[in-house]
């Protein structure tokens, strides 16, 4: 939904306008309206006594608005969304509970700080990091008003917000995330540039092949001669069953046994599962 800026109606034109300067306490006169537009059910006239009011009252909405610039979206984005809030405000206003402003100034700036909760974070982040980003955003803009301020420390910002360095050192980690990058995105470094995902590493499986031979190696110790010699003809010499048979003068079928009999021992060490003679409990 978009607002239009420039719309004014007669209406508007007879009484008083608000401009862009204008400050809270010169707000236009529009308790008429609203008692009008209470009365009035859903129709042409509650239109365009609705839109009315939506062109006096704007300027105060864009004033909000403003509040909000510098924080990493456009300005006409932040009056569209303060636009809406005010159309929301005019919407469920009660004339009976008193003055419009007070009740639509927190409802546009609460209008506001959804946008930027909801829609202008890139990941979901707690609202806590994002009150620490808030509170370290604003000391640093306040310690560094003068010109030729330094950049202000961690701890320079711990003393000004009353907040712990720890805490301080998570609102400027958000400050910096405020966005997501692309993996994709081209990095310059040499002629012809990467992308961000060619600087990321990626797990090696050969890690686990060392863990699992570290962890069958006491295992493989135990083991009788004769059968660390078939498990070494069948795993390492890719030997068949029924050469190695052949090779130790012994059947098939046996040699078959004593490889699952010495693979179920060397896993059963692998994973600490003994007897209580202490020995290695077949699996």
């Amino acid at each position: 939904m978009l607002i239009d800026m420039s719309t004014s109606t007669s209406g508007a034109q007879a009484r008083p306008t608000a401009r862009s300067g204008r400050r809270h306490d010169d707000a236009p006169d529009t308790a008429d309206l609203f008692a009008r537009l209470a009365t009035l059910e859903c129709g042409p006239e509650r239109d365009a006594i609705r839109d009315e009011l939506v062109t006096v009252w704007l300027p105060m909405a864009h004033r909000i608005a403003g509040r909000f610039r510098d924080r990493g979206e456009a300005v006409e984005d932040l009056r569209q969304v303060a636009a809406l809030g005010l159309v929301k405000a005019i919407d469920r206003f009660d004339p009976e509970r008193g003055a419009f402003e007070s009740y639509a100034v927190p409802t546009i700036t609460g209008e506001v700080k959804r946008h930027f909760r909801d829609r202008m974070w890139a990941l979901r982040v707690p609202c806590r990091v994002q009150e620490l980003r808030n509170k370290v955003r604003l000391a640093r803009r306040a310690l560094t008003q003068t010109p030729g301020s330094p950049e202000p420390s961690v701890a320079d910002i711990a003393v000004h917000t009353g907040l712990t360095e720890d805490e301080v050192s998570a609102g400027l980690e958000a400050l910096e995330s405020f966005s997501t990058l692309s993996l994709d995105a081209e990095l310059s470094g040499d002629e012809e540039g990467y992308r961000l995902a060619d600087t990321l590493g990626v797990a090696d499986s050969s890690y686990d092949v060392v863990i699992d031979r570290e962890s069958a190696k006491e295992g493989l110790r135990r083991l009788p001669e004769r059968e660390r010699a078939i498990l070494y003809m069948r795993y390492f010499e890719d030997m068949t069953q029924s050469r190695i048979a052949d090779r130790l003068g012994i059947s098939q079928m046996h040699v078959s046994r004593l490889i699952s009999r010495s693979c179920a021992r060397v896993r059963a060490e692998a994973l600490g599962q003994r007897g209580t003679d202490g020995r290695a409990v077949a699996a």
